[in-house]
C-alpha cells in the first residue's frame, strides 16, 4: 500500500501531521508512506522511520499553473493507494483530483466532495479535547483506514551531528552545565500572535529572579531588534542569564539546540511544539484570537501548561466573534498581564527548575 500525506502550512502543523504516518505504520508496518510538505519544514520530518520519502511542494510550482500540472503528473506516476490532504488548499486539491488514488481524505468544505471520497468533519469547537482539537481532528482523518491503533504523540529525531555542533555551540558560549536551560519562544510567526515586548521581558524577569538558570532567547534574524526590546528591558542581573547570541543556524540546529534545554516559555507557535515533541515541558502563551482548545495539545497542568486571556477575563469574549477579536487582538493584549497568570508560571517553575 502506497499512502501521500500532504500537510501545507508552517513548522507546528506538519510536525503535528507527521501522527498521521506514525499511527498507519503500527497497523501497516510494511506499507510506504511519503509525506508532501513545503521545503522550510522539511527538518521536523528527517529520521522519522515511519516516512519513507519527503516530497517538497515549493512556492514556484504552487504559484505556477504549469509547474503545477507538471508536477500533478509526476505525482499520478507514483500510484498512491491512499491520499490524505490534511490541509486541503486549491493546489492540493486538484493533486487529489489527479492522483489516481482510490481512497482520497480530507476535511469537509462545501465543495469538497468534488475531489475527496472521504469527507471528514471536524469537531465541534467545544468538544471537550483529549490531546487538543489540533490534534484529535487528525486524528479523524485516520478513520476511513480503520486502524487497529493511534498514535497521537509527535516526535523529533535529533541528528548526531546536530546534536555535537549544539554542545560544541554550548561550550562556545560557555553555558554552565550545572544549571536548567529555559527557552524563551519571545516573539510569534507574527504580531497578532506576540505577546507584549515589554509584557514578555517582565515574565523573563520573574524566572530569572526565582531560579538560577541560563537563558535562551529563541527568535529569527529579522526580529532581532524586537529581541533587543525585551533584552534591554530586563535588568543587569538578568541580562547576565541571558545568551543572547546563542542562535540557531537552521531548523535542524534549533531542534538540537531545544533537546539539550530543560523547559521552554512563550508565545505559541512551531518552537513550542517542537519542544513538546521533543518531551520538553512547556508553558504557552496565547494570542486572544488563537483558539487555546485548538493548540494546547496535551495540556495536563503539569509537563504542558497554557494560558489564554479567556481563562481570567472570559467576559470580555461574550458574544465576541473570532474576526473581531483578532482586529482587537492588541487592545486584548494589554489586558492580558503577566500578573494574571502568576500563580501558574510559578507553580511550573518549581515543578521544572528545581
Amino acid at each position: 500500500m502506497k499512502i501521500l500525506i500532504i500537510q501545507q502550512k508552517r513548522i507546528g502543523d506538519v510536525l503535528l501531521s507527521s501522527i498521521l504516518c506514525n499511527s498507519i505504520k503500527m497497523t501497516h508496518p510494511n506499507a510506504t508512506i511519503d509525506f508532501m510538505c513545503y521545503p522550510n519544514c522539511t527538518d521536523v520530518l528527517l529520521g522519522n522511520p515511519n516516512i519513507d520519502s519527503i516530497i517538497l511542494l515549493p512556492t514556484e510550482v504552487r504559484k505556477s499553473y504549469l509547474s503545477l500540472f507538471k508536477f500533478i503528473f509526476e505525482i499520478k506516476s507514483k500510484k498512491y493507494d491512499v491520499l490524505i490532504d490534511v490541509y486541503g488548499k486549491l493546489e492540493t486539491n486538484l493533486i487529489t483530483l489527479f492522483s489516481g488514488a482510490n481512497t482520497k481524505i480530507s476535511y469537509y468544505k462545501w465543495y469538497s466532495s468534488l475531489f475527496y471520497n472521504h469527507n471528514i468533519s471536524r469537531l465541534p469547537k467545544d468538544t471537550i479535547s483529549k490531546y487538543g482539537q489540533a490534534i484529535d481532528n487528525r486524528l479523524l482523518l485516520l478513520q476511513p483506514l480503520h486502524l487497529d491503533k493511534i498514535n497521537p504523540y509527535p516526535k523529533l529525531y535529533v541528528a548526531p551531528k546536530n546534536h555535537q555542533d549544539a554542545l560544541a555551540l554550548f561550550e562556545k558560549h560557555s553555558v554552565k552545565k550545572d544549571q536548567k536551560i529555559v527557552m524563551f519562544s519571545l516573539l510569534g510567526s507574527e504580531k497578532a500572535k506576540t505577546y507584549p515586548l515589554k509584557y514578555m521581558a517582565e515574565v523573563v524577569e520573574y524566572v530569572s529572579n526565582n531560579k538560577e538558570v541560563t537563558i535562551l532567547f529563541n527568535y529569527f534574524p529579522s526580529q532581532i531588534e524586537d529581541a533587543k526590546i525585551i533584552y534591554n528591558l530586563c535588568s543587569k542581573k538578568t541580562q547576565e542569564k541571558i545568551h543572547f547570541d546563542l542562535l540557531a543556524d537552521d531548523l535542524g540546529s534549533f531542534i538540537a539546540i531545544m533537546d539539550l534545554c530543560d523547559v521552554i516559555i512563550g508565545n505559541d507557535g512551531g518552537a513550542i511544539n517542537m519542544a513538546k515533541a521533543l518531551n520538553k515541558p512547556s508553558f504557552t502563551i496565547f494570542s486572544a484570537h488563537v483558539e487555546k482548545n485548538d493548540w494546547a495539545t496535551f495540556e495536563d497542568g503539569i509537563q504542558n501548561i497554557s494560558v489564554h486571556l479567556n481563562d481570567f477575563k472570559p467576559e470580555i469574549f461574550n458574544n465576541l466573534p473570532n474576526k473581531e477579536i483578532k482586529l482587537n487582538t492588541a487592545n486584548l493584549y494589554l489586558e492580558f498581564t503577566p500578573d494574571l497568570f502568576k500563580d501558574q508560571i510559578s507553580f511550573f517553575i518549581n515543578k521544572h527548575l528545581a
